[in-house]
């Protein structure tokens, strides 16, 4: 790398300001730079969202992951899911999630969480094959009962939400759901189907929702539990 390219490109994107570095909690956020992006970043979200509870803190998050002020009244809450998600993370459960993006985007630090998504369990495509059915639905039905006592995380798939939800029905009952799931084919549907059953769960309601907003909730609740 060239001394050149290094003095004009290698150069803060944003005046450091210490203050917000001293209070930021971002644990991705590593170098002052990071941190003063990040809590400038969360001090706009506060404004916008206001900051009366742990709901409000996830609602931030949400803002900042999404850069969209209007997605804080589309979050649903039901079943207290904030104080099971922080319980079932501060005992160490195991998260499953839709699709490989949300799994990565999960903070691997701090917690004892075993991270798993559904499309990597064993015997998921050939029973996708073998049914018809979305890879995602096949991967949390190979899950079965490894869903008990579990935290799921749907950022993507409607079809994933819908499967939960039937696998409620039948008795196997995960500690909490997110289900934040994107599109105009089910979307909005699947997110009402989680919301009904008797499990904690946060969803967000119509087409809007994916990855973003799936990370940004599991990862204030990680934060939230005091381990970071």
């Amino acid at each position: 790398m060239t001394t050149d390219l290094l003095t004009t490109a290698g150069q803060h994107t944003k005046k450091i300001d210490p203050e917000l570095v001293r209070r930021c909690i971002e644990p991705g956020a590593t170098t002052p730079e990071a941190m003063t992006i990040s809590e400038a970043g969360r001090a706009i979200a506060r404004e916008i969202v206001g900051d009366n509870g742990p709901e409000d803190g996830i609602r931030q998050r949400c803002v900042v992951a999404t850069g969209d002020p209007a997605i804080k009244d589309l979050l649903v809450f039901s079943n207290d899911p904030v104080k099971a998600g922080i319980g079932a993370i501060s005992a160490g459960v195991t998260i499953y999630t839709d699709i490989r993006m949300v799994k990565t985007g999960i903070i691997k630090k701090g917690h004892e969480c075993q991270i798993e998504c559904v499309l990597d369990i064993e015997g998921a495509p050939q029973l996708a094959q073998k049914l018809g059915i979305t890879r995602t639905s096949a991967g949390f039905l190979s899950a079965a009962q490894g869903l008990e006592n579990s935290i799921v995380v749907i950022g993507n798939a409607p079809s994933a939400a819908i499967t939960v939800s039937r696998m409620v029905e039948y008795g196997i009952r995960p500690v909490m759901v997110v289900a934040v799931p994107v599109g105009f084919v089910n979307a909005a549907e699947s997110k009402e189907k989680i919301r009904k059953i008797d499990i904690p769960s946060i969803i967000c309601t119509g087409t809007r929702g994916g990855t973003p907003v799936a990370v940004a909730c599991i990862n204030e609740m990680i934060i939230m539990s005091g381990k970071v």
